[in-house]
């Protein structure tokens, strides 16, 4: 079977080609990729190329396929893999873990986001990666990859008990969460989940320097709802404060953050946020910088005697995924929240080279078909002359312009294949 895929063959090198996939045997599947959104990792891949610690040295050679938040539908079993994978069979792609390498979206030949059709072999291997279940929607399988992660994060926060060696992980209960940089994509899905996370916070503190992201978030996270669930929600432009850490120290009382969460690879952001954490509390730097010397100045007088913590966090484990696919299925979480551009896989190389300098949040791509990357918030106007975001715009309309399973199916059917 013959599969079209973005392959990536060194520094800024990503290439849409047609090629062969294996033929199965007794130990393989060809799955059909349907969705898979871009994620701001592979952007740092793409710029890294064998410099990047998941990327095999000989891609050039035998390139890869990019992408790793990805779903699709069984289409081919061998015999031994038929019974936990029979054809039509939806399966969501579980994505790299922590400390791994050798992933989907780093390092396969024949499998990944950015593909219509892949092909993993190896039983050990397609149970591992492959989850089969009846899921909502294609769109909410591949955003479940950024709330994995974040769940990770959230789950790798660590609280020292006083008076003992023992650490109690995870955010602290009824305690201050601040989200650093949080309107953008990673910080949106961490907004929502924090609201809904156990154990439960009793306030999150959203900052950004961009209003208008700042009001589009409000409008779909209302500090009304949260407050439904005890947790008060406040939004914050750090952008024109005289005295940011002073403000944001205020909304706590002085008490100061016991979770401290950095989305934004900003020295200044990541000092302040430094500079406001409670007595024990800890900072996670989630986003992560591409400058391999990204440094800044941290308070190591706070660290030896108010035992506050700094850490780091990369994709999550297995279990962090299964959770996130749970609360996912049960409707917690609205993921396409963080949802903003729908694209076909034509549409893969442009919209990855130049992640960071497109607007808006998540870029949703589907890889059967061919469409340029367009914003939901512009279906309406691009409907003027093509009838299919004239629907897509009015499907959106119903449901607060948000991104939909009704919109995903209408898509699949109507557009053109690639």
């Amino acid at each position: 079977m013959k599969t079209k895929a973005v392959r990536f063959y060194g520094k800024n090198d990503l290439r849409l080609e047609e090629f062969e996939l294996p033929e199965v045997h007794d130990d393989a599947v060809i799955m059909k990729v349907i969705s898979d959104s871009v994620c701001m990792s592979t952007y740092k891949e793409s710029k890294k190329g064998t410099d990047h610690v998941r990327v095999p040295n000989d891609i050039a050679e035998n390139p890869i396929i990019i992408g790793h938040e990805f779903s699709g539908v069984i289409v081919k079993a061998g015999k031994n893999l038929k019974e936990r994978f029979p054809e039509g069979t939806m399966v969501a792609a579980y994505p790299p873990g922590l400390g791994t390498s050798g992933d989907l979206g780093y390092a396969k030949t024949t499998i990944g986001g950015d593909s219509t059709y892949s092909y993993l072999e190896g039983n050990d291997l397609v149970n591992w990666h492959l989850v089969p279940e009846k899921y909502p929607s294609f769109y909410e399988v591949s955003a479940t990859e950024p709330l994995f992660c974040v769940i990770s994060g959230f789950n790798s926060m660590m609280h020292q008990i006083d008076g003992t060696h023992t650490v109690v992980m995870g955010p602290k209960e009824n305690g201050n969460v601040i989200i650093m940089g949080g309107c953008g994509p990673m910080g949106i899905v961490a907004t929502d989940y924090a609201l809904v996370m156990e154990p439960k916070p009793k306030r999150v503190v959203v900052t950004d320097v961009n209003q208008t992201r700042i009001d589009r978030v409000k409008s779909m996270i209302r500090p009304e709802n949260a407050a439904k669930n005890g947790i008060e929600l406040i939004f914050v432009n750090t952008k024109d404060l005289e005295d940011e850490k002073q403000y944001l120290l205020d909304l706590t009382d002085g008490e100061g953050y016991d979770d401290v969460m950095v989305f934004a690879p900003v020295r200044s952001v990541a000092e302040t946020g430094n500079r406001i954490m409670a007595k024990n509390g800890c900072m996670n730097l989630f986003a992560g910088p591409v400058d391999p010397n990204f440094s800044a100045d941290i308070n190591l007088y706070d660290c030896h005697y108010r035992g506050t913590k700094i850490l780091g966090s990369s994709g999550g484990t297995r279990e962090d995924y299964m959770f996130a696919l749970k609360i996912m299925k049960e409707g917690k979480v609205n993921l396409a929240h963080m949802l903003t551009h729908i694209g076909g896989l034509d549409s893969v190389i442009e919209t990855t080279k130049n992640l960071p300098s497109i607007p808006g949040g998540k870029k949703l791509i589907y890889t059967q078909i061919s469409l340029p990357l367009t914003a939901i918030d512009e279906f309406a106007e691009k409907g003027k002359t093509d009838p299919l975001f004239a629907k897509l715009a009015e499907i959106c309309a119903r449901y607060g312009g948000l991104w939909n399973r009704e919109a995903e199916d209408y898509l699949l059917e109507h557009a053109p294949k690639i």
